[in-house]
């Protein structure tokens, strides 16, 4: 006869924050948990992903956006067709770009602007899975994750597994995968 396994399914719990149309916070957002798993060794146990909500309206627009890309790459390559030629006499030899020349690059230089994803919301959705002796772990990231900085311009949903909404957000939280 098998024997019971000695530990039970860890339950994760469901954190959903809606950024609205807002990506630059949402990446942000994205940037700060990068850096809490890799500080606080939260591989498996703080997992997320992005939704940027309906697909086909970026299909319909994608004629625009790509001929919007074209220019920058194009002026990208010819600064390194540029600077594939070889160096002048005249430039200094040392790795660093006098401050003048470093000015001017970047005024030429495309400028990262908050970029709207035409109305489609952008959510944050984090999954927190801690097993059972770790409630305050758990619980200090509960607090931790909606009080810091990017989070708090969204707005926090905590879905635990004995709520409505949680077989919807598991299954949401798969297909986004």
């Amino acid at each position: 006869m098998p024997r019971p396994f000695q530990t039970s399914d860890m339950a994760h719990t469901y954190m959903k924050f809606d950024f609205g149309s807002d990506e630059e916070t949402a990446q942000q957002a994205r940037h700060k948990l990068d850096v809490w798993k890799q500080a606080f060794r939260l591989d498996k146990k703080l997992q997320y992903k992005l939704d940027r909500g309906e697909e086909p309206e970026a299909d319909s627009v994608s004629a625009e956006p790509s001929a919007e890309v074209q220019p920058p790459e194009t002026h990208a390559k010819g600064k390194a067709a540029e600077k594939s030629h070889g160096k002048s006499p005249a430039e200094p030899k040392g790795k660093h770009k006098p401050a003048k020349e470093a000015s001017q690059d970047a005024k030429h230089s495309p400028k990262k602007e908050s970029v709207p994803t035409d109305g489609a919301n952008v959510t944050l959705l984090i999954r927190l899975y801690f097993s059972s002796h770790e409630k305050l772990s758990e619980q200090r990231w509960f607090d931790r994750i909606p009080s810091e900085e990017p989070f708090k311009s969204a707005t926090p949903q905590v879905i635990r597994q004995g709520d409505p909404e949680f077989a919807e957000s598991e299954k949401h939280f798969s297909d986004l995968g």
